[in-house]
């Protein structure tokens, strides 16, 4: 059988992957994960088939774009999800199809394993695809050879492949449903994904990644905060869906808390189980306390201050205590304008409005 993979190609690429690549994609570094990616970093740089399981919303795309990103492949990755293509569509989609080879093609169309040329393609719950597509994969797997639908002439093709599926490949072999021969050629190197459950230390991790996305999409974006108590709520959560439902999760937040501090009852109450807040969080702030016991004059001393005095400036007063406060809890928080909104009981858009206002430089963008 001749062989299609280009030597020079394989020489340019590196030996190892750069150090930290990997953590650019996945984040966390639980024991569970950490030894995804040194599996990940071992098999980047071969030519071998990479077979991703786990269950849905783990994160397995991420660990296609690792493996891509880490082989030094110079062509693009290339993903294709057959559970979300109809079967009558997938091959097309695929191989391509020639002007006229079907009703409604009325140009040439490249497929996604010819995009994936030099690079990567990603199949991505490859245990939905049709058996009769099965058999035309394994064909080019074998023969890195391709023809498009309608066509009569082949296309050498040169793509590493990664495949993922949450389903019992094995199960199905068994019963008939997935071609044991095609299993054996993508089975080379199997990954296992673990599930969030699994890796609940990894969740500051995760969130803030996915936090640093959204601000990459809208810089202008007030994003919420996540105190102590709160990570620990979200690390006590079962996490049926895994990394994808987290994701949904930090999505509720952007739109209910924005700019705020989200505590251990925000995730129960509002994030977990959708409800809005509560205006200004009021709810889960204690009773203000007493005025002696936060370190302010009883009432009836301030009659002893005003004394017999008619011409007190009871606007630029409170104006200069307003100031005097919110300057003591930025250098007592070392300038973090969150904490500082914390100790002052304010939203924090709240706070940089007052700090505008009254021309308070501010110390840590956070």
């Amino acid at each position: 059988m001749t062989s299609h993979f280009s030597l020079e190609g394989a020489r340019s690429r590196p030996l190892t992957p750069p150090a930290g690549l990997i953590d650019q994609v996945i984040p966390g570094e639980s024991l569970a994960i950490r030894r995804v990616k040194q599996l990940i970093g071992a098999v980047a740089v071969s030519d071998a088939p990479v077979l991703v399981r786990g269950s849905t919303g783990t994160g397995k795309e991420l660990v296609a774009e690792a493996v891509h990103r880490a082989s030094g492949r110079n062509g693009q990755l290339v993903a294709v999800n057959c559970a979300a293509i109809p079967a009558e569509l997938l091959e097309s989609e695929l191989f391509g199809h020639e002007k006229g080879a079907f009703t409604g093609a009325e140009r040439q169309r490249i497929g996604r394993i010819e995009m994936a040329q030099g690079g990567t393609l990603f199949l991505d719950e490859i245990g939905d695809m049709p058996l009769a597509l099965q058999a035309k994969l394994l064909r080019v797997l074998e023969s890195r050879r391709i023809a498009r639908v309608g066509g009569t002439s082949e296309i050498d093709v040169d793509f590493r492949l990664v495949t993922a599926t949450h389903r019992n490949l094995d199960a199905q072999v068994a019963k008939g449903g997935f071609r044991s021969d095609l299993y054996y050629r993508i089975n080379v190197f199997p990954l296992e994904l673990p599930d969030l459950r699994e890796r609940t230390s990894d969740i500051p991790l995760i969130l803030s990644r996915m936090l640093e996305d959204h601000l990459g999409r809208n810089p202008a974006l007030d994003l919420p905060h996540f105190d102590a108590g709160a990570l620990r709520s979200l690390a006590a959560h079962d996490w049926p869906g895994n990394v994808r439902e987290l994701r949904n999760v930090l999505a509720r937040a952007v739109v209910l808390f924005p700019g705020r501090m989200v505590t251990a009852r925000h995730v129960r109450e509002n994030l977990l189980q959708l409800a809005m807040p509560d205006p200004e969080g009021q709810s889960e702030l204690p009773p203000a306390a007493p005025p002696a016991s936060q370190g302010l004059p009883e009432p009836s001393q301030f009659q002893d201050m005003l004394g017999g005095r008619a011409d007190l400036d009871l606007r630029g007063y409170l104006r200069d205590i307003e100031v005097a406060l919110i300057e003591a809890a930025l250098a007592q928080r070392e300038g973090c304008v969150t904490r500082a909104a914390d100790a002052l009981r304010l939203r924090r858009t709240t706070l940089i409005e007052k700090m505008k206002k009254f021309g308070i430089m501010r110390g840590v963008e956070s």
